[in-house]
């Protein structure tokens, strides 16, 4: 399936915005010089953002961040680790060095004692040859069709890329993906989302017209319609979206408070065709750490434990 009812959350200690990777994610902002606000805000807004999601039938598997070292990104976990359906785990190499303490062995072991993992690929290694793929900040997958969608950064290196899809056997649609000043995105998240039925995204930011039309085909064969956004719309985290469904077996579109208000009527509608919109207020999360909704959600696809 596309879509999962379980995801993994990790809650934070001190998260604060973070220097490094400022350096390669024009989303993020310094706004404040109080570290312990920032911490307070954040923790209110991730812990509002859990009860939304639990309140709608989502099942949250919340891991508490440790204090040290100091990890102030450690709420983004889609980009260390992602969980498939085969029962595979996959680890990533991450670009900057205070984002790979972020791998915990312990939260793998606490997410076996109710899911089969029965494969670990370990693409960590690359790190020593400075080559990176931030998981599914990197690509966003259209898991049901195995399609990856990639945009090419300092964060997503095209050989780790390509040794992802022959490992898991999904078919690489790898573009360069600009913002309004030029800079290519860092993540593929903050630009598309796919959905089970549609898939969001700044079609704008895909200069190249040769990239954009393979990206449109590739949307198309795989039978999903496509939503459009703008690049204003994208600066305020409206591609930043994640789908997945309730206990009840109904599509949920994640997104944040702010990409939400981006959005037109007609958007909505589109949406709303297929999905029940859930936002959630994460202000202080997007300006200081660059990410929103959907970096703070690693879906759990992983077979559950029959032994339980």
């Amino acid at each position: 399936m596309q879509t999962t009812n379980t995801v993994l959350m990790i809650r934070p200690v001190r998260f604060t915005y973070n220097a490094q990777t400022a350096l390669t994610n024009a989303f993020q902002n310094n706004v404040s010089a109080d570290a312990v606000k920032t911490q307070d805000l954040a923790l209110g807004e991730f812990d509002g953002f859990v009860k939304i999601l639990k309140d709608k039938g989502v099942n949250v598997i919340q891991v508490f961040d440790t204090p040290e070292p100091h990890k102030p990104d450690s709420i983004f976990p889609n980009n260390w680790v992602s969980f498939h359906d085969d029962g595979t785990v996959v680890l990533y190499p991450m670009l900057t060095e205070n984002r790979r303490w972020e791998r915990r062995r312990s939260i793998l072991d606490l997410i076996r004692e109710g899911f089969e993992i029965n494969n670990e690929i370990d693409l960590s290694h690359y790190e020593a040859e400075n080559k990176f793929l931030e998981g599914t900040g990197s690509m966003v997958l259209d898991r049901e069709n195995k399609i990856c969608y990639a945009c090419l950064s300092p964060r997503t290196d095209t050989e780790v890329l390509s040794d992802f899809g022959k490992k898991l056997g999904y078919q690489i649609v790898a573009f360069t993906s600009l913002d309004e000043k030029g800079k290519e995105v860092y993540h593929t998240n903050v630009m598309m989302c796919v959905a089970q039925k549609y898939v969001v995204i700044c079609l704008d930011s895909i200069k190249d017209e040769a990239e954009c039309e393979k990206v449109i085909f590739a949307i198309h064969q795989s039978g999903k319609e496509i939503i459009p956004i703008s690049f204003s719309q994208m600066n305020q985290f409206a591609g930043n979206m994640l789908e997945l469904h309730n206990a009840q077996g109904q599509s949920l579109l994640i997104m944040s408070e702010q990409a939400f208000k981006s959005l037109v009527p007609a958007q909505i509608a589109q949406i709303e065709q297929y999905s029940k919109i859930v936002s959630a207020p994460l202000y202080t999360i997007e300006t200081n750490g660059g990410g929103s909704a959907r970096c703070m959600l690693a879906e759990v696809h992983l077979p559950v434990n029959q032994s339980l």
